[in-house]
Formats: C-alpha cells, structure tokens, sequence
C-alpha cells in the first residue's frame, strides 16, 4: 500500500441490497430516531476513547519526565479531531443491543497516579489501554449497527424515493 493509500481515511462500504430482518419492524421515523441514536452513541464513545487517548499521553509523558504535560501538548491531546463535527460528550442514549460492555471509566480518573511511581504508572496504563481497547471494540460494533441501519434507510429510499422528502422541513 503507498503512503497516499494509508493516508486515505478508509470508508465503510454499505453492499448489501437485502433487508434486514432486526429492523423491519420498525417504521421509517422509528429507523431514522434509531440511527440517530446509535450516531450520538458513536460520538460519546468517541468522546471518552479521546479522553482515554489523552489521559495515557499525560501518563507516558509526566512518567518519562517528571514535568506536568505543557498545556500546548494537553490542547493536542483533547482538540477537535478535524473532522468539522463537534464532540458531544452529554447526550441522551439507548444503546443498541447486544454491543459490548463499556468500561468502568471513572475509577481511572479518581484514583491518583505518582508519575515517579513505575508500578502505579505501569498499572495505570494497563487499565487505560483495556479501557481503548474495549471502547475500540464498542465503537466499531456500532459502526456496524450504524451501517445496517444506513442500508436499510437506503433500501427504502430506493423502494420510495419519496419517503427521503419527508424529512425536509415543509414551509
């Protein structure tokens, strides 16, 4: 693969053209609302796997020197992704089932950690990379429900194409 490959964020692809059978019962508004809230759950997850992110940044980087992270490096750590979409780390969900389980994520940021303290660092480290590594697995089992839920809003776009006006705003 050449670096301008690797480079290109990959895109998921939606290929299926059959229906799915989980989300035939609900109705059009139903799938939509459904999306909807899988795509804030998204952005909450990914809002805490950042923070994770960040939190094993200032871990690995007041360990290695002593020193407090410098704020520029903190503003790094926790900025927008570039992306144009905001974080939104307070919204209201109802994750979709079976998804995995979400670590217990407020215990790493009550305990305090001794940067000097190897054990501690090596432990606290430990903690927040099964913490990235679980939100990691929930996020894309999302993305999947996200992309099931796509295709089956495109499926009946295709079967109605007048079903996608009804979400435009009447004047």
């Amino acid at each position: 693969m050449s670096p301008a490959e690797e480079a290109t964020p990959r895109r998921r692809t939606l290929v299926s053209t059959v229906p799915s059978e989980e989300l035939a019962g609900l109705d059009l508004d139903q799938l939509r609302a459904y999306r909807h809230e899988l795509e804030a759950e998204e952005d909450r997850v990914s809002y805490w796997r950042r923070l994770v992110h960040a939190r094993i940044d200032v871990l690995e980087a007041e360990s290695g020197t002593g020193q407090p992270l410098a704020m520029d490096d903190l503003v790094r750590a926790l900025g927008d992704t570039g992306s144009g979409r905001t974080r939104r780390a307070l919204v209201r969900f109802r994750a979709a089932d079976p998804l995995p389980d979400l670590p217990i994520l407020s215990e790493m940021w009550v305990v305090e950690v001794d940067p000097h303290d190897a054990a501690q660092v090596e432990d606290a480290l430990g903690r927040l990379r099964t913490a990235e590594q679980q939100l990691t697995t929930y996020r894309r089992a999302l993305h999947g429900h996200i992309d099931e839920a796509t295709r089956e809003l495109i499926l009946r776009y295709r079967e109605n194409p007048l079903a996608a006006l009804s979400v435009i705003p009447q004047e």
